[in-house]
C-alpha cells in the first residue's frame, strides 16, 4: 500500500507491511480471542459483499451503536466504508429520543447494535424510524437478526468483483462518516467528514507518537464513536500496533494487567480517578513507608521535563521511581510506555506526577469538527511542556484570532454539519475553522487553552469570568469530585458542588464524624460543608477578587451521563445542569 487516502486503506497498509497474528484482539467470556489482519480484511470484505446484495448504495448511510469497543465494530467499519456508504457511529448511552433524531436525520437504512441494552431502546424507537429497514446485533439476542447472518450472505464470493470496482470508485474527498457531537446544548449536529480529514489526521499525527511498528499493544478503551478514539485505532493500524479492546470502565484495572499495553488513550476523568486511587492507597500506609509515597509525590508535583530541575533532583526522581512509582507502572500493566490525552483540559499536577512516574501523559487538543488532532505533546525533541496541548501539528495552520479564538485551517478540517448549512457557515469563515475556544501560541510554539468562547461570562460588575480554569483549580481538590462554577449577569460567581462522596466517607471514618449515610445527609451536613469551605478557600487565593467563589451549593445527585448532567464525552451540560438545580441557584442568589 504505497500510498493511504481512504480509511480502508488502513488494513490493507498493516496486511502488506506487518501482517499481524493478533490485529483485533476481544474478549468473549474469559478468553481474548485474537483476529489477524488477513481475518479482520476477509470478514470485512464479507461484510461488503453482503451489503451489496442488500441493495447498498453509494452515500447510503448505516448506523453502528456498540456498548464497548470490539473486533466487530472495525469489521463492519471497513465493510461500509468499501461500498461507498457511510458509517454513522452513534453514542450506545444518549437518550431513546437522540437515537431516533439521529437515525432519522442521518437516513440510515440499517443499524448494527453490540447488545440486548441498545438493541432495547432501538426497538422501542424502531417504528418512528421509517427508512431504518433492519437492525443486526454482535451479540446473540431472541428477536433480533445476528450480524453472522450478515457474514454468512457474504460468504459467496462471486461479486467480489463489485465490491473492487466500488472501492475503486471512492476518491480521498468522499464522505465517509458523519458522527453527531455529544452537545451540550441542544440537538446534535452531525459533523461530516471526508476519507481525507480523518487520514491526512492519522498521517500529520503519526510522527508524534513515539511507538515501535509491529512490535507494540494498545488497549483500546475510549468511546469508539468519539473520533477521538476512531482516529487512533486507525493510526494503531497504520503503524502496526496490536489493538485489544478493553470489556469495561469497570473491568479495565484487570484488563491492563491481562494484556500488559504499551499504549492507551485516557480522558482526564479518568486519570483523576486513577490517581484518586493510588492516594488513598499511600494514605492508608502507616510508617517510613507512608513518609516515602509523599515524599515521592512532593517530588513528582515538582517535576519538568529535560532535566530542568537539575541533577540532585534527577537523582532523586531515580530513587523515587525505583521504591515507589514502579508500583504505579505495575498497576497499569507493568509496561505502559505512553498515555494520550484529550477531549478535556488535564490537570498540571496529574501531568507532571505521571510524567514523574515514568508514565508519560501527553495532551493533546482539537475537536471532532478537526478530525480531532490540532496539537499534540511529544517528549521527544523538546516538544513537551506541562501545562500546553503541545505543537501545532505540521500541515495544519493555527491562528489567534482578536478576540482569542483558536481559528484553525488544514486538510482535517470537517466538510460541513449535515443538512445544516447555516451553522456550518457560523464556524467556517474566511477558511478557517472557529473553535470555540480561546487560547494562546507562546514564543516556542506550544499552544496553550484557556476556556470556551461560549462558556466565558460577565458578572454583572462587568468583569469576565472563565468558568473552566476555575473548575479544573476547584477539581483538584479530592473533596470536589464535580464543579459549575455559575453567575453570569449576577454579582459575584458561585458554584454547584457534587461532592466526592467516597473520599468524604473515609474522611469522616477517619475523623470520627458521623455524617450520615445518604448522599443526600453528606451534602447537607454541616461539617462537611465547612471542610469543602476550606478547600474553596485555599484555591480561591490564586484568582482575583472578581472570580473568586463566594458562595457554593453541594448537590446530593451523582452527575452523570444518564442523569443528563454529562455529555458522552464527560463534558458538563451547563445549561441542564443548571435546571436541575434551579432550586440551589435561586437560594445562593437570592439570599
Amino acid at each position: 500500500m504505497s500510498t493511504i487516502t481512504r480509511l480502508f486503506d488502513f488494513p490493507y497498509h498493516q496486511l502488506e507491511k506487518y501482517n499481524l497474528s493478533d490485529s483485533l484482539v476481544t474478549k468473549y467470556g474469559t478468553e481474548w480471542i485474537k483476529t489477524s489482519t488477513q481475518e479482520y480484511l476477509d470478514k470485512a470484505n464479507a461484510v461488503s459483499r453482503a451489503l451489496l446484495r442488500l441493495g447498498v448504495n453509494v452515500n447510503d448511510k448505516i448506523a453502528v451503536i456498540s456498548s464497548s469497543n470490539r473486533t466487530e465494530w472495525h469489521m463492519c467499519d471497513v465493510g461500509i466504508l468499501q461500498t461507498g456508504a457511510q458509517n454513522v457511529p452513534i453514542y450506545p448511552t444518549i437518550s431513546e429520543e437522540d437515537y431516533e433524531y439521529i437515525l432519522n436525520h442521518s437516513e440510515s437504512i440499517y443499524c448494527f447494535v453490540s447488545d440486548d441494552e441498545v438493541f432495547q431502546k432501538v426497538k422501542a424507537i424502531q417504528k418512528n424510524v421509517p427508512k431504518l429497514k433492519e437492525v443486526y446485533s454482535f451479540n446473540e439476542i431472541q428477536g433480533c437478526k445476528n450480524w453472522k447472518e450478515i457474514l454468512a450472505l457474504g460468504e459467496n464470493k462471486d461479486n467480489q468483483n463489485e465490491v473492487e470496482a466500488r472501492k475503486d470508485s471512492i476518491v480521498t474527498t468522499d464522505l465517509a462518516t458523519i458522527i453527531y457531537t455529544s452537545g451540550t446544548t441542544g440537538r446534535p449536529k452531525g459533523v461530516m467528514l471526508t476519507h481525507q480529514n480523518i487520514v491526512s489526521d492519522v498521517l500529520m499525527s503519526a510522527p508524534r507518537v513515539p511507538l515501535r511498528p509491529g512490535d507494540t499493544r494498545a488497549l483500546s478503551f475510549l468511546p469508539i464513536c468519539h473520533i477521538f478514539e476512531r482516529m487512533l485505532t486507525y493510526l494503531y493500524q497504520y503503524y502496526g500496533i496490536s489493538i485489544y479492546f478493553a470489556e469495561s470502565i469497570e473491568k479495565i484495572s484487570d484488563n491492563l494487567k491481562e494484556v500488559h499495553p504499551h499504549v492507551m488513550s485516557v480522558v482526564p476523568r479518568l486519570l483523576e480517578k486513577v490517581y484518586d486511587k493510588i492516594y488513598a492507597k499511600g494514605d492508608a500506609l502507616t510508617g517510613i513507608k507512608k513518609k516515602l509515597f509523599f515524599w515521592a509525590l512532593d517530588l513528582g508535583m515538582d517535576y519538568k521535563p529535560y532535566g530542568e530541575n537539575g541533577a540532585w533532583y534527577e537523582f532523586k526522581l531515580k530513587i523515587a521511581r525505583k521504591l515507589i512509582f514502579s508500583k504505579w507502572q505495575e498497576g497499569l500493566g507493568g509496561e505502559l510506555e505512553l498515555l494520550v490525552c484529550g477531549s478535556a483540559a488535564l490537570q498540571t499536577r496529574l501531568s507532571k506526577v505521571f510524567c514523574a512516574a515514568d508514565i508519560p501523559v501527553m495532551e493533546g487538543y482539537g475537536l471532532t469538527e478537526t478530525s480531532p488532532v490540532i496539537s499534540v505533546n511529544d517528549m521527544r525533541n523538546g516538544g513537551f511542556r506541562v501545562g500546553t496541548v503541545g505543537k501545532v501539528l505540521e500541515g495544519v495552520e493555527v491562528k489567534i484570532a482578536e478576540d482569542g479564538e483558536i481559528l484553525c485551517k488544514g486538510p482535517n478540517v470537517m466538510i460541513g454539519y449535515f443538512k445544516e448549512d447555516d451553522k456550518t457557515n457560523e464556524v467556517l469563515q474566511g477558511g478557517y475553522f472557529h473553535t470555540g475556544d480561546i487560547g494562546e501560541i507562546d514564543v516556542d510554539g506550544f499552544l496553550k487553552i484557556t476556556d470556551r468562547k461560549k462558556e466565558m461570562f460577565k458578572t454583572s460588575g462587568g468583569k469576565y469570568v472563565a468558568p473552566q480554569i476555575l473548575e479544573n483549580a476547584f477539581k483538584q481538590s479530592r473533596f470536589i469530585e464535580q464543579i459549575m462554577v455559575i453567575g453570569e449577569g449576577e454579582k459575584m460567581p458561585a458554584a454547584f458542588i457534587q461532592p466526592n462522596f467516597d473520599f468524604i466517607k473515609e474522611w469522616a471514618d477517619r475523623k470520627k464524624i458521623n455524617i450520615g449515610t445518604t448522599h443526600e445527609e453528606i451534602a447537607s451536613n454541616k461539617d462537611v460543608i465547612a471542610r469543602v469551605q476550606e478547600e474553596i478557600d485555599t484555591a480561591n487565593e490564586h484568582f482575583g477578587n472578581w472570580e473568586k467563589i463566594k458562595r457554593f451549593e453541594l448537590t446530593p445527585d451523582v452527575w452523570s451521563i444518564e442523569g443528563g448532567h454529562l455529555t458522552p464525552t464527560m463534558k458538563l451540560k451547563r445549561k441542564i445542569i443548571k435546571e436541575i438545580y434551579k432550586d440551589l441557584y435561586d437560594k445562593i442568589y437570592q439570599n
